[in-house]
C-alpha cells in the first residue's frame, strides 16, 4: 500500500533540494498530485498475477495462443524514470486457456512496480507457466527507457528487447521461430531455428 503522507513529505524535500520554493502557486499542490499518481503507477505492488490467471477454460485443441503489442508503462527502479513499450506473450496450452485480457492484466501487474525490464520479462513468463501450466510460454518486451533518452547517453529512439522462454519454446527452436514469425520480428535469424 502506498503511503501518501511519506510521498508528500519526500516530494517537498526533493523540490527544496533542487532549490524550488515549495510554497509558490505552481508547486503548492504538487506533493499531493505526485502521491496520487504514485498510487496509480505503483498499483501492482499490491497485486498478484495469479488472481488474473486463475480462471481458465478447457480446450479440445492445444494450438498456440499469442497476444502481441500489449502497451505497458513502467518505472525503472534504478533512476525512477519511465520506460514504456510493447509486450508480446505466447503460450502453447495443455488443455486449458485463459481469457486474453488476463494476459494484458498480468503485464500490468508487473509493470506497475519499480522494475527493470529484464526481470519483468521473466516474471511474466514464469507467472504464465505457474498458473496456466502450458506446454511452454514465451515473452518478449521491447521498450524505450527515458533513463537512456533524457539523461546519460541521451539516445532517443533506442529500444531494448528482452526475451524469456520456458518449456517447448525454450527446448524446440521451431516454436521460437513460429513466435517471431507471428509477431513480425524481421531481425530474427530463421537459420537458428533449423
Amino acid at each position: 500500500m502506498v503511503d501518501q503522507t511519506k510521498i508528500k513529505e519526500a516530494v517537498r524535500l526533493l523540490l527544496e533540494g533542487i532549490g524550488e520554493d515549495v510554497d509558490r502557486a505552481g508547486l503548492r499542490e504538487t506533493p499531493d498530485r505526485i502521491a496520487r499518481m504514485y498510487g496509480e503507477i505503483f498499483a501492482g505492488m499490491d497485486e498478484d498475477a495469479g488472481e488474473h490467471l486463475a480462471k481458465t477454460f478447457a480446450v479440445a485443441s492445444n494450438e498456440i495462443v499469442l497476444v502481441k503489442d500489449i502497451t505497458f508503462y513502467s518505472i525503472c527502479e534504478h533512476h525512477l524514470m519511465p520506460f514504456y513499450g510493447k509486450a508480446h506473450i505466447a503460450y502453447l496450452p495443455d488443455g486449458k486457456v485463459v481469457g486474453l485480457s488476463k494476459l494484458a492484466r498480468t503485464v500490468e501487474v508487473y509493470a506497475r512496480r519499480p522494475q527493470i525490464q529484464e526481470q519483468m520479462t521473466i516474471q511474466i513468463v514464469e507467472a504464465v507457466m505457474e498458473h496456466l501450466k502450458p506446454q511452454g510460454a514465451i515473452v518478449m518486451l521491447e521498450a524505450e527507457h527515458l533513463c537512456m533518452t533524457m539523461r546519460g547517453v541521451e539516445k532517443p529512439g533506442s529500444r531494448t528487447m528482452t526475451l524469456a522462454s520456458r518449456g517447448c519454446f525454450q527446448e524446440d527452436p521451431k516454436w521460437q521461430a513460429l513466435f517471431f514469425s507471428m509477431i513480425g520480428e524481421k531481425g530474427y535469424n530463421q537459420d537458428l531455428a533449423k
